[in-house]
């Protein structure tokens, strides 16, 4: 039996690969840049040829950096961000580019929608468990067929990020059932829904969509030219993979019903597993199905830590060429007083708006209570505390866990945002040791798919292991009260005016 696994992990803007040994243990990483391209308005695509190269440098250099001899590999497993639409032909080669989670091009479609049957949300919610949005790959396949119906003609396959490289590893195509039920589909029966499908008048393209494989099944192998190029053996198992809050949870060994896992990523998110899927509260959040018969009732600010890279951009675009920069502005942000001297930041930075603590693909990101006497620092410390106080309404929503909290995400690296997090909502958390929990979980997927483990539970429950505790200090939690009931009432005054 093989010791070693890879791990695919695929942000909208960062592609990540790591090698694990069986315990989980990360032996090498490598990652890669994807730029995210906005032609227009609304617009998120990602250059399929870039991602499909990327894929294959990080996947190549992790390899090559872990020492591991490639007869030792057992298997690879990939993580994506969900969603969106990937159009390829029979061959696997994109027709377009592909679109993200975070394209909101479907809007005026979805609002024609609205106006026939102001219950449609609802409609889809019952089925889906989830508030969806503009970027979901209903409403972008509809969107497609309406204005590049030649573009579909063509098509063989409408599918996933993942599944869009792992079609290019094997050159089979597939989708799991986490991808399938938010698509919006069907969460019970855990795949497509039939009704979703003619709800998007798509019945004519209902052929696009791939079929439904259990995440942790092997679905071929490497092919020969692309094993050459990975230094990887061809016909190395890939294993169906799952979006990447499935693979998360799974590698952050929070795949045990009843535990919470949190997300400080390009989004974030509050969550909890449970052995049967969940619809309350009705019309909010988002419901994941999970590998091992499990549910990820979750609650949503579409924004997360891609608010902390839209400043250094935008505001501080020098800090980028540092290789200390995320230290560098935890150090600027830590020196500013609680409360970032009155200036307040809704992190609403997606064009898809929020989906928690209320509904409202209009809201939009904004700072408040600026001075001529505030600079970058006071600014920054604004979006760290603005995207805790977000945790805070998530929590709020989610209803009170008990036991510690998992955190994870890149934004968990930063002791100053989980302690901050853990003053703002008065909860302890634990983030666990290591960095890339989709790239462990996608690797953990594909151990499970060849016999390592006799389940996916199992796998997960094997990585619990040693972390850092954040309590929270009510002394901080006093000292933010007054910053967190200006930021709750910008925000109540900002959805009003918006809606």
């Amino acid at each position: 039996m093989k010791d070693y696994f890879i791990g695919i992990d695929a942000g909208s803007s960062l592609l990540k690969c790591a090698v694990f040994d069986r315990t989980g243990r990360q032996l090498s990483e490598a990652k890669e840049r994807t730029p995210i391209d906005r032609p227009k308005p609304g617009f998120s695509e990602l250059d399929p040829a870039r991602s499909w190269q990327a894929a294959k440098t990080v996947v190549a250099e992790a390899v090559r950096v872990s020492g591991i001899a490639p007869a030792d590999f057992g298997g690879i497993g990939l993580s994506a961000a969900m969603v969106g639409a990937w159009v390829v032909d029979a061959h696997g080669e994109a027709l377009r580019p592909g679109i993200i989670w975070e394209d909101s091009r479907s809007q005026p479609i979805i609002d024609e929608m609205m106006a026939k049957d102001p219950d449609v949300m609802s409609r889809i919610f019952d089925s889906s468990g989830s508030v969806m949005q503009q970027g979901c790959t209903l409403p972008v396949l509809s969107w497609l067929a309406r204005h590049e119906a030649d573009v579909l003609k063509r098509a063989a396959h409408v599918f996933g990020y993942k599944d869009f490289l792992r079609m290019k590893l094997t050159g089979l195509a597939a989708t799991d059932r986490v991808e399938a039920s938010v698509s919006p589909g069907d969460a019970r029966a855990r795949t497509h829904s039939d009704a979703m499908i003619a709800l998007f008048g798509l019945d004519d393209w209902r052929h696009l969509l791939p079929e439904v494989r259990d995440s942790e099944t092997v679905h071929g192998g490497l092919l020969a030219d692309v094993a050459a190029e990975l230094g990887l053996p061809a016909g190395l198992p890939v294993a169906i993979g799952a979006g990447d809050v499935a693979a998360t949870v799974i590698g952050a060994g929070g795949l045990v019903p009843g535990s919470v896992t949190a997300v400080l990523g390009t989004t974030g998110m509050v969550g909890r597993c449970l052995d049967k899927p969940l619809f309350e509260p009705r019309d909010m959040g988002l419901l994941f199905t999970l590998p091992g018969h499990c549910w990820y009732r979750s609650m949503v600010n579409v924004a997360g830590t891609l608010n902390l890279d839209w400043a250094i951009d935008s505001l501080a675009p020098d800090l980028r060429a540092r290789s200390d920069c995320y230290p560098f502005i935890n150090d600027m942000v830590a020196a500013v007083e609680k409360g970032a001297e009155g200036v307040t930041y809704l992190p609403y930075l997606s064009e898809s708006g929020i989906i928690a603590p209320v509904v409202d693909a209009s809201a939009r990101a904004g700072f408040s209570g600026l001075t001529p006497r505030h600079g970058r620092p006071a600014l920054f410390r604004a979006v760290f505390e603005g995207v805790a106080f977000a945790f805070a309404d998530l929590f709020e929503v989610l209803g009170s866990p008990e036991g510690r909290i998992v955190l994870t995400g890149g934004g968990a690296q930063s002791p100053l945002w989980c302690q901050m997090i853990a003053d703002v909502t008065e909860r302890a958390l634990f983030v666990p040791d290591g960095t890339q929990f989709g790239a462990r979980g996608a690797a953990l997927l594909a151990a499970t798919a060849t016999g390592v483990f006799p389940d996916i539970r199992s796998a997960s429950a094997a990585m619990a292991g040693d972390g850092r505790e954040y309590q929270p200090d009510a002394d901080s939690t006093a000292a933010y009260a007054p910053a967190l009931q200006r930021y709750r009432a910008r925000r109540d005054a900002a959805l009003r005016k918006a809606s």
